[in-house]
């Protein structure tokens, strides 16, 4: 029978409120929104924190919203409220190509936004997501509120520039026109962890590629992106063959390992063809 360790139980009433706890119960302390990773975790005894901050009841930490240029995703809003929001699936069909291939419906019903990003899994979807969309993580702590690029954001496996005491509480997103986006998974089965998977974004300007964005996952690609792919795809007329070269290129700066998922040279295969069909249908969504 698996069975956590003892732990404390708070119920933060407001952001303020959970900052105080996570102080008086220090550096052992974690927040439990939906769980889903957190709880199991626990069950296994993999994790033994001193206390878990239940943090469900933060509305304010669940606006998802146009802000001026930006769209801003608070770090409570569930798996299936970004799935059907039609404003950010518009703005950015990548989030609903991706939302539909996480979990099932109940993780998707009760897990966070912010939840899958601060679990820090080397293989998370919404982690190559926004860093193809190139967001900025907003985390307040005691001593106020700081910015940290996505890109930045994931410090290793497991590890997250957010420190004891403090919060992820929003991810803001830039708007820009002449905007493309979609993500494209391989998994066993559904719903599973990806075996690899692959995001892209592309702003076109005078029939160029004036920004790219390439996210990766479960392939080892650093902070999930795939950088030298971009620079090369930037300042060039989109096509098949600047997709297949680019696709190439990121796939050379993975560093896949061989798991139960699947061989090394088999997930570096998939991350090439899934950039290369990321790339291609986000041109037709511009």
């Amino acid at each position: 029978m698996q069975v956590p360790a003892t732990f404390e139980y708070e119920r933060a009433d407001s952001v303020t409120h959970a900052l105080e706890l996570l102080e008086r119960y220090g550096p052992e302390a974690r927040v439990v929104a939906g769980g889903h990773s957190l709880i199991p975790m626990m069950k296994l005894r993999l994790a033994q924190p001193e206390a878990l901050i239940d943090i469900n009841g933060l509305t304010e930490l669940a606006r998802l919203a146009v802000e001026g240029d930006e769209l801003v995703v608070g770090s409570m809003v569930r798996h299936a409220e970004l799935l059907a929001s039609t404003t950010a699936t518009h703005l950015f069909p990548i989030f609903r190509d991706a939302e539909r291939v996480i979990a099932d419906p109940i993780v998707r019903n009760r897990g966070t936004v912010g939840g899958s990003l601060c679990q820090g899994d080397p293989s998370e979807d919404l982690a190559a997501v926004f860093a193809a969309l190139r967001a900025t993580a907003v985390i307040q702590g005691s001593g106020g509120i700081r910015t940290v690029p996505i890109r930045r954001f994931h410090e290793g496996p497991y590890e997250t520039a957010v420190r004891a005491g403090e919060l992820l509480v929003r991810l803001r997103v830039p708007i820009t026109p002449a905007t493309g986006s979609a993500y494209e998974k391989v998994e066993r089965r559904v719903g599973d962890w990806p075996v690899a998977a692959a995001g892209a974004v592309l702003v076109l300007d005078g029939g160029v590629i004036a920004q790219a964005g390439i996210g990766l996952t479960a392939v080892g690609a650093p902070h999930f992106c795939a950088p030298e792919a971009e620079d090369h795809l930037r300042g060039k007329a989109p096509g098949a063959e600047v997709f297949a070269q680019a696709a190439r290129i990121a796939a050379e700066h993975c560093d896949p390992h061989s798991d139960q998922r699947g061989p090394a040279d088999y997930k570096r295969h998939l991350a090439a063809e899934l950039t290369r069909r990321a790339l291609t249908a986000a041109l037709e969504r511009i």
